[in-house]
């Protein structure tokens, strides 16, 4: 039992080493070790999910788990290192270089399939991440990435496609106070001490969703009570986080919810609602670069070319950001939040892409019209690859009539004008030249 609760700490102090004797952190000592202790991402892990069976069967590819802190990722690899009977390597991506990753794999020579967990997966760059391919591809190593950042954002396509994308969600609260529960059977400690619990909203709310924040808070206020009995309440965890108990939304939306409801009130042009939820982002210590790379996205998605500037606003806020950080940033996030919901609307540039790959679905790479092919070798000259292409700038206008369309689609529409200024006078243009082609 020791051993659970306690680990011994060399410290060096004027060349002198001595050992000292510290208390694991509550979260730490709890953390579940097999599957039937682990609570929570009941859609991966429920009787019958593909994790829950990939685990039964020890038939695991390599994984990506991204979700929110505390929420089970490095748990889970340990999990799975234990089911599988593999050795365990863990990794922080934050210190850890190539030359770390190329000893790992060379253990695995050695010792045959090893389990690599690599946390913060997405503070790897491309040389880094690229060192892992090989190893993953043969199978020496069986890579558990964690991530809080979107991994079709931060991991390379070659990495990514060789990996499992595994979603993980913020505890409920139902999980949360079965967390607790078992928490009070399982350490020695805790079941030492007599624990009323009168409210649990302000100690749910502030460990969002979190379990480790929960059980860090919770060994807090235990350690700063001397009563026989802890009492916790409401009032007792705001004083202890010096935050106030008003602060807070009961209803308390997710990490997700939080910011599908500001990018929608962007998208509905309501710059009250949208400065509101970048406040509830910034007050829980949202990532800015996440944020403002939300508001890059529903630049072009929404808006587009009914106000080309959004996208040069979004642009410059992204990088105004990362070279003034907090909390000074809160103010550029702010009036840029403001602009983009102040916008004029349309997302024909978004449906122009979906309906053009929608079509390349249906009917799959055609042929390249002859005179639109490159034809840098004598063999495709002869061909006649590149012939009767009309070159636009040698004719009035700027332009001449000629299909740029494989012929089995020829005269589709893929792009629709909106019904904003900017789009109109695209459309009278494309009218114009196109004449009756398109039917703009």
């Amino acid at each position: 039992m020791v051993d659970k609760l306690f680990k011994l700490v060399s410290v060096n102090i004027k060349s002198k080493s001595f050992q000292i004797t510290i208390m694991k952190p509550l979260a730490e000592r709890v953390r579940p070790q097999t599957l039937d202790e682990f609570i929570g991402q009941k859609h991966l892990l429920a009787d019958g999910k593909i994790l829950h069976e990939s685990i039964k069967n020890k038939k695991i590819p390599s994984i990506i788990f991204w979700g929110p802190p505390g929420v089970g990722k490095t748990t889970l690899a340990k999990i799975i290192g234990n089911e599988l009977g593999l050795h365990f390597y863990h990794l922080s991506a934050v210190n850890a270089g190539v030359a770390d990753v190329r000893k790992i794999i060379e253990a695995s020579k050695k010792l045959g399939q090893v389990l690599l967990f690599l946390d913060e997966i997405h503070r790897f760059n491309k040389s880094q991440q690229d060192a892992l391919l090989g190893a993953v591809e043969n199978g020496s190593v069986l890579l558990i990435g964690a991530t809080t950042e979107n991994p079709s954002f931060e991991v390379n396509n070659a990495l990514l496609s060789r990996c499992q994308v595994y979603v993980l969600e913020n505890l409920s609260k139902a999980e949360m106070l079965q967390i607790i529960d078992l928490a009070k059977i399982k350490d020695e400690w805790l079941r030492a001490i007599e624990i009323e619990f009168i409210e649990t909203d302000a100690l749910l709310l502030h460990s969002e969703g979190d379990a480790r924040k929960l059980l860090n808070l919770l060994e807090l206020i235990i350690n700063q009570n001397s009563a026989e009995k802890v009492l916790i309440n409401n009032k007792i965890v705001s004083e202890v986080l010096q935050r106030k108990i008003a602060s807070y939304d009961k209803s308390g939306e997710e990490h997700y919810n939080i910011i599908s409801a500001f990018i929608k009130s962007m998208r509905g042009s309501d710059p009250n609602a949208a400065v509101y939820y970048l406040a509830r982002m910034l007050e829980g210590g949202e990532n800015i670069e996440f944020i403002a790379r939300r508001m890059l996205i529903l630049s072009s998605e929404d808006i587009g070319n009914a106000n080309p500037n959004a996208l040069l606003m979004a642009s410059n806020c992204f990088q105004a950001i990362q070279m003034i950080g907090m909390p000074e940033a809160k103010i550029i996030l702010s009036q840029t939040a403001i602009y983009l919901a102040c916008s004029a609307k349309s997302n024909a540039s978004y449906m122009a892409i979906e309906n053009a790959i929608g079509r390349i679905r249906q009917t799959g790479n055609l042929p390249v019209p002859l005179h639109l092919r490159n034809a840098p070798t004598k063999l495709m000259k002869e061909l006649n690859y590149g012939n009767d292409y009309q070159y636009a700038h040698g004719f009035e206008g700027n332009f001449v009539e000629q299909e740029f369309l494989p012929e089995k689609i020829s005269n589709t529409k893929f792009f629709e004008p909106g019904e904003n200024p900017r789009e109109k006078e695209q459309r009278e243009f494309l009218r114009k030249k196109w004449k009756e082609k398109y039917g703009y």
